[in-house]
């Protein structure tokens, strides 16, 4: 079991769960009702094995980083607890089953846009672009970003505009979000020399810029209701969340104590929950042919 709990934690189930359920998300929105339940159990299950290879492979290229900061020293591989081998075969492995899965049991373009997410994450991102520069987070985080698109994908087989903008929300969360944790944890990145934003820029640059972000955030988030994707329910839940969201950002430039940009890292999570779960809400209660007349595709 504890064996089995260790290769479990290679897989990030927290991180995964959040991107996972943005994925179903997506899928629910791509339909009028509920989605094929060939789409919706292995295209959930691909995506999942997908995100659980690519959070493996990062634990693989941040073997070293591991180790020197407390948030991730006690990570299996940090620890001793699998060796390198074990891991690499491991994500190898499970990204070779989701591709499979999502190629033959849900279609090809989701395969291919979900192994475009894993190497922009597992390669790009983690290997690269979060040594290379302080907006690693920023060019990176549209690997972070792609679910949504992914879940819309497995159920009608084609890309969609609604589903880019789904996108488009996560991209620009992802800075505010991880940013708060680089302030709480700037010490940590500065001794494993990851050029995150609080280490090269300073503290007090990085609220300014989550509060450039979160400002941004809330723009893109009035894009669903002005675009028809949603109505009304959607709306006023999107403008309660990034009313708080708001406060956490302007709050964050003068925080009342050290641990404020960790409270700050936890509404963002909440937050991208709760909004997707209005999308889901005021797409179910309102009904999609009330937004502007748009007409769903229908699922391949």
């Amino acid at each position: 079991m504890n064996l089995i709990r260790e290769y479990l934690q290679l897989t990030k189930p927290r991180v995964v769960a959040l991107l996972v359920f943005c994925a179903v998300i997506g899928m629910f929105l791509a339909v009028p009702g509920i989605p094929p339940w060939r789409a919706l159990v292995f295209g959930t299950l691909g995506i999942w094995m997908a995100s659980g290879s690519a959070a493996a492979f990062n634990h693989l290229i941040d073997e070293r980083i591991d180790k020197l900061m407390a948030r991730t020293a006690r990570r299996p591989l940090a620890t001793g607890s699998l060796t390198p081998r074990q891991v690499l075969v491991f994500a190898v492995l499970l990204g070779i089953a989701s591709m499979l899965v999502l190629a033959l049991l849900v279609n090809p373009l989701t395969a291919l846009l979900t192994f475009g997410g894993l190497i922009g994450y597992a390669l790009v991102y983690t290997a690269y672009l979060k040594r290379a520069t302080p907006q690693n987070i920023v060019i990176g985080g549209l690997a972070g970003a792609i679910p949504p698109v992914l879940g819309w994908t497995a159920v009608t087989g084609h890309l969609h505009a609604f589903a880019l903008q789904l996108c488009l929300i996560i991209f620009v969360w992802t800075p505010p979000h991880f940013w708060a944790l680089a302030i709480f944890r700037r010490d940590d990145y500065a001794r494993a020399q990851v050029p995150m934003l609080p280490v090269t820029h300073g503290i007090v640059y990085t609220r300014w810029q989550v509060l450039f972000y979160t400002l941004l955030l809330v723009l893109v988030t009035l894009l669903p209701a002005l675009t028809g994707m949603s109505g009304l329910i959607y709306l006023g839940g999107a403008i309660v969340l990034d009313a708080g969201f708001l406060y956490y950002a302007v709050r964050l430039l003068n925080p009342p104590d050290d641990f404020f940009p960790m409270k700050v890292f936890k509404y963002s999570i909440v937050y991208l929950m709760a909004l997707f779960a209005f999308l889901l809400a005021d797409h179910w209660l309102v009904g999609p042919m009330a937004h502007n007349g748009f007409a769903f595709p229908q699922a391949i």
